[in-house]
């Protein structure tokens, strides 16, 4: 075989062939919706250079994608993971498998690649997502070579640099704004901006009555006043743009080059088509667990084949040391969902049971459990799946806890088993990925053209060292100095950003 042979991935054939049509149709039986999916064979190396870019083959080069290659096939080679699979959210679906994997792996991918499509087709929060991605990210890929070749590897291979520090300051309501919504969007912004322009010294009442009785709906504002009204960029950015989406804002008002604007607009396109994705880490895997065990395990597996699925299987559920195992987590809160609605524990008369023992041997006979888990799959991600379906008794039976370091032992200890406390913690991390919310409040701060931004506390702290970093890249975009409002130890603080150092605003 020829060295560029492994470096590139190959239509699948043969007894691999037949095997997708047989898991496809299973797949379909159950109920599963999903756009066509076209599977791929390649080898470890491929699919490490692929998950180092997201899954496409084509995107822009940027060192961070070599690093997070050198990162994976490190930890392959020093047997700390390994990568059985990838599925790309696009239509038609493309999924990657190991040509390393035996037959019963390829049965078990295969299966939960089904479980992945019907879940990026059907959930709510990827109903705008770009199904055309493979080629939108090539594009992309070109515009910045050219970009590259023009004004300079360094310079811009730096600007992405900056733009990457800050990709996370997004709005999740944008995910549901259909092409028609941002196209009427920028139509009404267009028109209130030429209208204004044409009232610079003295604007039409009806327009001041507008602008003001739009201040006005903001109950939490100080009534306003002429002044406020005079200041049309700041209304226009407040009322028609997202404070949550940074990056959105600076596209609209940071004195950038033509090019620079269209890289930070490609960067943002691309932080939004993962940006579900991320949401719906638990879910997503549990889904395509729970169809790839229920696949495997009442149709395609033969009996020569179990204690192999048994061993990848409970490989791939294993809880860490470290972290929560999605796959396991979402798997079970799945089963657990089924059950529940299959036997009727649920709905007011069960929770107004206090009867332990009857409720413990609670049967209605319901059934509805399939017909839940498909409504979840279609609504929920995962803050609001383990909200409302994380119980203490599921809690329990997981054996679930939350723990601290010691440093009198050293040791990672046990701190508590209250299901109140595991599940507010469960869920405070999954809260914007734990990262801090960050606001756009103004571009206009102390009428000084400064950027203003303000932290949404929400019981932790700014760490302050990664904000002085932010700030930095920001005043690079920005052009000026960058501020930005927080509380530390109650108190409200505002922190600016000069261009050498980062002090407290007086």
């Amino acid at each position: 075989m020829k060295v560029y042979d492994l470096l590139r991935s190959r239509p699948i054939h043969g007894e691999l062939l037949k095997l997708k049509e047989e898991i496809h149709q299973y797949a379909l039986d159950y109920g599963l919706d999903f756009y066509p999916v076209i599977f791929e064979m390649c080898g470890y190396d491929t699919i490490y250079i692929l998950a180092a870019q997201g899954g496409f083959p084509a995107r822009y080069p940027h060192w961070r994608f070599g690093m997070e290659y050198d990162q994976l096939s490190k930890s392959y080679a020093y047997g700390l993971q390994k990568i059985y699979e990838m599925v790309i959210n696009t239509n038609p679906c493309y999924a990657y498998l190991l040509t390393a994997n035996n037959f019963v792996d390829q049965k078990i991918v295969m299966a939960h690649v089904y479980g992945h499509a019907d879940f990026f087709k059907n959930n709510a929060w990827f109903r705008t997502s770009d199904r055309n991605m493979m080629d939108v990210m090539a594009n992309h890929g070109a515009k910045i070579r050219r970009y590259m070749e023009t004004y300079g590897q360094d310079r811009v291979e730096e600007f992405i640099d900056k733009v990457l520090s800050f990709e996370n300051l997004l709005d999740i309501n944008t995910l549901f704004e259909t092409q028609e919504v941002k196209r009427n969007r920028n139509e009404n912004l267009r028109s209130l901006k030429e209208e204004i322009s044409e009232h610079v010294d003295g604007r039409s009442s009806a327009l001041k009555s507008f602008m003001r009785s739009k201040l006005q709906k903001d109950k939490t504002k100080k009534e306003v006043t002429p002044a406020q009204i005079k200041d049309e960029d700041i209304f226009i950015s407040e009322y028609l743009e997202s404070p949550k989406d940074v990056m959105a804002y600076l596209i609209n008002h940071a004195p950038l080059e033509e090019w620079e604007t269209d890289v930070l607009g490609i960067l943002r396109d691309e932080a939004y088509y993962f940006l579900p994705q991320r949401m719906t880490k638990i879910i997503n895997e549990g889904w395509a667990s729970y169809w790839h065990s229920t696949i495997m395990t009442k149709n395609a597996l033969k009996s020569s084949e179990i204690i192999d699925f048994a061993d990848k299987h409970s490989g791939v559920m294993a809880m860490s040391k470290q972290n929560i195992n999605p796959y396991k987590i979402g798997i079970e809160l799945f089963r657990d969902i089924e059950y529940r609605w299959d036997t009727g524990k649920f709905g007011k008369d069960y929770n107004d049971c206090t009867d332990m023992v009857k409720k413990a041997n609670w049967n209605t006979s319901a059934f509805l459990g399939r017909q839940k888990i498909f409504e979840i799959r279609r609504t929920h991600n995962d803050i609001t799946f383990l909200d409302e379906f994380f119980t203490q008794e599921f809690c329990e039976r997981m054996q679930l806890f939350t723990y601290k370091y010691n440093p009198r032992t050293g040791r990672n200890e046990i701190e508590s088993r209250e299901f109140e406390e595991i599940k507010s913690n469960l869920l405070h991390s999954l809260t914007n990925f734990g990262q801090p919310l960050i606001e756009v409040e103004s571009g206009n701060y102390k009428n000084r053209g400064e950027l203003l931004l303000r932290h949404i506390h929400q019981g932790v702290d700014l760490d302050m060292a990664f904000a002085a970093d932010t700030l930095k890249n920001l005043y690079f975009i920005w052009k000026r100095p960058v501020n930005i409002a927080t509380i530390q130890d109650s108190n409200e603080m505002t922190y600016c950003f000069n261009g050498k150092e980062m002090k407290p605003v007086q």
